[in-house]
């Protein structure tokens, strides 16, 4: 008999949804996928590999455990937008965790990240023009929406990035608590941190090849001198992090927080751009009931 999973982590891209997948696999009881990012509701070219293939990633687990995985293409509207329909063919019953940031950082880290990638070449201020996904992506409303008109709000939890940071424990014991685990969770402070865009170096094919070759990286390291193993390292990584002109930033607030305002106002708190990190530190973020807001802001 397949597993089916019991949890999704849905996103966002560069809130350390690597580091939650991390910590809730040393937990007893529980099986994360060992490909991070099956990407299999979202990615046609995985899709069309079919569900078994899918299941496949959990077959491992014992027949208690409760199964998730962390794909953050899961919430890249418009990207993907055939997901959330994927989702609930197969997984109707399925629990989800949106991890968010502020929007700026989240942004600006996934800049530095297609920037490695060579997906991006432009300076910052000029990329949020030329690549609406640096914005889409934090809209994290926008991306909510279809999924509480799916499957409903009692079925999602808000996690945040920066109170996952100053509150661990507390955090991994209230996902632990939404996923039905019964164990007691312990966050593993040993786990390396898995959010490191900030050092991310530029892809480039014959540099990664002798990197990776095997036993190669010991010989580096004994005929090498480091000074200049790090030098060449300099060559490759973006020289400093990416600075938002004050005109952009201010577009991009504008931008964000009519979005924050609807996020805050499903989480019952007035939400912004500039109280962002000081409001979701107060304590952990809950859905207030829905059923009494004003119906949803539509996106066009």
């Amino acid at each position: 008999m397949n597993n089916y999973p019991d949890f999704i982590i849905i996103g966002a891209m560069k809130c350390a949804t690597s580091t939650l997948h991390e910590q809730l696999a040393v937990q007893p009881g529980i099986f994360m996928s060992d490909l991070k990012e099956p990407n299999f509701f979202s990615d046609d070219d995985h899709y069309t590999k079919g569900i078994e293939w899918y299941l496949s990633h959990f077959k491992s687990a014992k027949p208690n455990d409760l199964c998730g995985e962390s794909s953050t293409h899961y919430t890249k509207l418009p990207t993907y937008p055939e997901t959330i329909e994927r989702i609930a063919k197969y997984l109707p019953d399925v629990k989800l965790i949106y991890v968010m940031r502020h929007p700026i950082d989240r942004l600006k880290s996934q800049y530095i990240h297609e920037w490695s990638q060579k997906v991006i070449s432009v300076e910052i201020n000029q990329a949020i023009h030329q690549y609406p996904e640096l914005i889409d992506y934090s809209r994290y409303s926008m991306q909510l929406k279809p999924y509480f008109e799916t499957f409903g709000k009692e079925r999602i939890l808000p996690v945040f990035f920066e109170r996952m940071l100053t509150h661990p424990q507390e955090e991994l014991e209230r996902v632990c608590r939404f996923i039905g685990y019964q164990g007691k969770a312990i966050w593993n402070s040993e786990l390396d941190a898995q959010n490191v865009s900030s050092e991310r170096m530029r892809k480039n094919e014959l540099r990664d090849f002798f990197v990776e070759a095997p036993g190669f990286k010991q010989l580096r390291r004994w005929f090498i001198p480091k000074s200049f193993r790090n030098w060449v390292r300099s060559l490759w990584t973006l020289k400093k992090k990416p600075q938002l002109d004050w005109q952009q930033r201010e577009y991009l607030k504008t931008i964000f927080d009519e979005d924050l305002a609807v996020l805050g106002s499903w989480l019952g708190i007035e939400l912004s751009c500039d109280n962002f990190k000081a409001t979701i530190q107060t304590s952990p973020m809950e859905w207030v009931d829905l059923s009494k807001q004003h119906q949803f802001t539509s996106y066009e």
